[in-house]
């Protein structure tokens, strides 16, 4: 009877796919009077339109509204049916039935990435609720660290004492970092007794011994190792620690080799050797990838993923689960939208109700075999093979009998996770997003601006990468996906051409507004409704999916302002970094989101105030942008009460103020704060005069 129930369960959110089809329907129809309204006047002969607009801005800004419509389209695919799924653990079979896992931890460089913060990572890996025979960890170091191996045989050592007491006393929380340092974890309560805290202060006693050891290891630089000479130019090294321990997971230390003169593809590189190297160890049908921050906070994701993989209805065609990221660190305010609101509640949800969500680049169980190729009977070519995965005998019986010489994590661009589901799914692969009420992994977010928009440049770049090859989700996946996955996939690629919108919008109204040139219908046109609605409409309904996800009016305000700076800084150099390397103005790089605390950026971030700690390149547009509407409001708003002509210039009035409102944290940055947060007077008097440059040349060329 209990083999007959089932291990998970699909619900679909008909009320939420009610209300975003109905609100699709209504914007959609706004949308198509305001290109009706826009087109109309550009087909107005030349007589007509001078005593109207020059033709130029209004360009402008239509184009910003054709492109902001474009991507919003994209977007409705992820809102056309959403669903949720529950898990049944309980209901699957004997542990002696359960497939092995390899587990992969990629990391780089220990002074970004703390390496008692990657042991962590670790060791909650070891401590999964799983058979520990059928649980092998792979250390990606892609620096070539002596520290990150020293580290790894200390952290073996603990988890010799920490897995054991998790198995025995039913430990909820397997990261001791997490565990110990909570002041109300209820682990083991039911085993509150004199042993049971005898053992946990022993078992504690050993974890701040091992971080000591660790702590006093990086300060002096780790164990001295010269064969591996620098992070980017070192050989091969692969250890094997605990391989004699049978009721412990096997850990294994990998370091690729690395040369300068030689392209390692960065993370999908160092993922594609860990494929190699553990195809030939343990070659387990499933594996989970992590970064290295990610630690496992649930000991049971790897039973609930189980659920899905090992349910014969789904598997043959399931490549991955994936589980939403979740941080640790995010404040209430959360000033950043480090907390991916929108993306793990809205969009991921949205995928899952079509073919699947898209790989996140960690927290996810994949199937090995979705690496290899298609799941369709080919004939193999074994040179082919060769040619593709090296000469290795036992590597190459590891593939078996059904798979293509394309294998592993795609190159071309360097957001891995996403083009390398993308061709999953083309190929005709599935994938799941399971949520549970309890976070399965914690992660460290961002907590100042410059790693936020150095973090969000690298997506952009990524996304941009796949929009413009031969990949791009609206050519290659309609005939290989459905049309609304595809969608999907295409918001996520093209949502970097923001920039085009903000850009526009940000500034060409506001320099008619200084010249007193309308760009909008009058109030007392019928079609000033149709902006008006367009207007508050998108405004409303990001504000119902933030509450209807547990978010508030700030959170709402916090990602309306991200949103913008992001897409003037980020989304604008991240398209531009794509389109050079397109056509081979420079090479693709990587650079790794910092790890290490901060205090005094930890204590603005919890206060809710910015960090303006960043590059002029980064923040200048930022500051350009908000000064340009300052001026443009002041004066034109002033010129407005002179002539008395609300009637024409009432939209453009609204539209830089609301952009002031949202900038608000901006303005008190460059005028009223003085701390080392603020924004750097340079910076302001740099970009001051940059925008009264901006406005005086926009103003002059409007002339002619």
């Amino acid at each position: 009877m209990e083999g007959s129930l089932p291990r998970h369960l699909c619900h679909v959110q008909k009320s939420s796919a009610i209300i975003n089809r109905f609100h699709a329907l209504i914007h959609s129809t706004a949308l198509i009077a305001l290109i009706y309204y826009r087109a109309s006047f550009l087909l107005q002969n030349n007589d007509t339109r001078s005593g109207h607009t020059p033709i130029i801005p209004w360009l402008l800004v239509f184009a910003g509204e054709l492109v902001l419509s474009f991507i919003w389209l994209l977007d409705q695919a992820f809102r056309w049916r959403p669903v949720t799924r529950a898990v049944f653990p309980e209901r699957l079979p004997e542990d002696k039935q359960l497939p092995s896992i390899d587990m992969f931890i990629c990391t780089v460089d220990p002074k970004k990435e703390p390496t008692l913060e990657v042991m962590n990572t670790v060791i909650s890996a070891m401590a999964l609720d799983y058979p520990p025979e059928k649980l092998h960890v792979y250390v990606s170091d892609d620096g070539g660290s002596s520290l990150t191996l020293y580290g790894m045989k200390e952290a073996w050592e603990f988890a010799r004492s920490w897995v054991p007491f998790c198995r025995t006393h039913g430990i909820k929380t397997p990261c001791p970092k997490a565990y110990f340092s909570s002041l109300e974890d209820g682990d083991g309560s039911e085993f509150l007794g004199t042993e049971f805290m005898a053992e946990r202060r022993r078992v504690q006693i050993e974890y701040e011994k091992f971080k000591a050891t660790l702590r006093t290891a990086s300060k002096e630089g780790g164990i001295r190792n010269e064969s591996m000479s620098s992070p980017t130019d070192h050989p091969a090294g692969v250890e094997v620690i605990g391989a004699d321990q049978v009721e412990m997971p096997l850990l294994v230390y990998v370091s690729r080799e690395k040369r300068p003169s030689h392209p390692h593809h960065f993370k999908a590189g160092a993922l594609n050797v860990l494929l190699r190297v553990s195809g030939i160890i343990s070659n387990s049908p499933y594996i989970l990838i992590l970064d290295c921050d990610m630690y496992c906070n649930d000991p049971t994701s790897a039973q609930k993923a189980m659920c899905f993989h090992l349910d014969p209805k789904i598997s043959p065609t399931l490549a991955f689960v994936q589980f939403p990221q979740r941080f640790h660190n995010i404040s209430k305010n959360d000033i950043y939208d480090s907390g991916l609101r929108s993306t793990f509640s809205i969009l991921w949800e949205g995928f899952d109700g079509l073919q699947g969500p898209v790989l996140a680049g960690t927290c996810f169980y994949i199937k090995r075999v979705a690496f290899y190729g298609s799941f369709i009977q080919d004939d193999i070519d074994i040179l082919k093979l060769r040619e593709s995965f090296g000469p290795s005998n036992e590597f190459i019986r590891s593939l078996g009998q059904n798979h293509k010489p394309s294998v592993g994590f795609l190159y071309q661009s360097v957001l891995e996770d996403y083009l390398t589901a993308f061709t999953m799914h083309c190929r005709g692969w599935t994938s799941v997003y399971c949520n549970p009420s309890k976070p399965q992994f914690l992660g460290s977010g961002v907590t100042n601006m410059n790693d936020m928009l150095v973090q969000g440049t690298r997506w952009s770049s990524g996304l941009f990468d796949v929009a413009i090859s031969k990949f791009s989700p609206l050519i290659y996946g309609p005939l290989r996906m459905s049309i609304l996955e595809s969608f999907c996939y295409a918001y996520l690629a093209y949502f970097p051409l923001y920039f085009i919108s903000v850009w526009c919008f940000g500034i060409i109204p506001q320099l008619c507004l200084l010249n007193g040139i309308p760009l909008y219908p009058k109030v007392s046109d019928s079609f000033f409704m149709i902006f008006a609605f367009i207007f508050v409409s998108s405004l409303s309904k990001h504000l119902y999916e933030v509450l209807f996800t547990g978010g508030s009016f700030q959170t709402w305000m916090n990602e309306q302002r991200n949103w913008m700076i992001k897409s003037v800084t980020c989304h604008l150099y991240g398209s531009m970094d794509a389109i050079m390397k397109k056509i081979g103005m420079r090479e693709a790089s990587f650079l790794t989101t910092n790890k290490v605390v901060d205090n005094e950026e930890e204590k603005l971030y919890q206060m809710g105030k910015f960090d303006f700690r960043t590059s002029t390149a980064i923040l200048a547009p930022v500051i350009i942008l908000v000064i340009s509407n300052m001026a443009a409001f002041m004066v034109g708003l002033a010129r407005v009460i002179a002539a008395g002509n609300w009637d024409k210039m009432f939209v453009q009035v609204v539209l830089s103020f609301y952009i002031l409102i949202m900038s608000y944290p901006i303005v008190e940055g460059m005028i009223l704060r003085k701390d080392k947060g603020r924004v750097p007077p340079s910076i302001t008097l740099l970009s001051t005069v940059l925008a009264m440059v901006l406005l005086t040349l926009g103003s002059t060329a409007l002339m002619y």
